[in-house]
């Protein structure tokens, strides 16, 4: 399959997850894998969003605790936990979330514009809000969340 073809499979196709009972989806062609919650080691003096970093196959990964990074509260790890390694400004990084759900696949008309609450909160990280009969889910930009100097800072964290 050309990259071409895979890019129009792929158009509006979202892993979907939960973070504090909400759906939350991220485009499927920034995730290279899911993994099993496995418990980070510890980097002192590193921002409170940042877990630490795994060893995933001789390679170093970042892991950040989404909630945190979102202004939630951060929970503990349960069976349902699990980690997104995405593809974030040409780094690898690893980010915790509640639970997986799906693949889904939204058409162009059941993605609107995101919510504008004002300037007390910050919705710049949200392209869209998708709705389908089973759900409405924030689509997250995964670069708004994470600038490109906060992405070269947590690759530092692997050199």
């Amino acid at each position: 399959m050309s990259k071409e073809s895979e890019a129009a499979t792929a158009k509006n196709r979202y892993l979907t997850f939960m973070l504090d009972q909400e759906h939350y989806g991220v485009e499927i062609l920034r995730v290279k894998e899911i993994i099993g919650y496995q418990k980070p080691t510890h980097i002192p003096r590193t921002p409170s969003y940042v877990l630490g970093v795994l060893n995933l196959r001789g390679v170093i990964i970042p892991i950040i605790d989404l909630r945190t990074k979102l202004g939630m509260v951060s929970v503990e790890p349960d069976t349902y936990t699990a980690i997104i390694i995405a593809q974030i400004h040409n780094s690898s990084i690893g980010f915790v979330v509640d639970q997986v759900q799906e693949v889904a696949a939204f058409s162009d008309e059941a993605i609107g514009e995101p919510p504008e609450f004002g300037a007390e909160v910050n919705t710049a990280y949200i392209s869209g809000i998708a709705k389908s009969e089973k759900q409405v889910a924030m689509l997250l930009d995964l670069e708004r969340i994470f600038d490109s100097q906060e992405a070269q800072s947590l690759q530092q964290l692997t050199d």
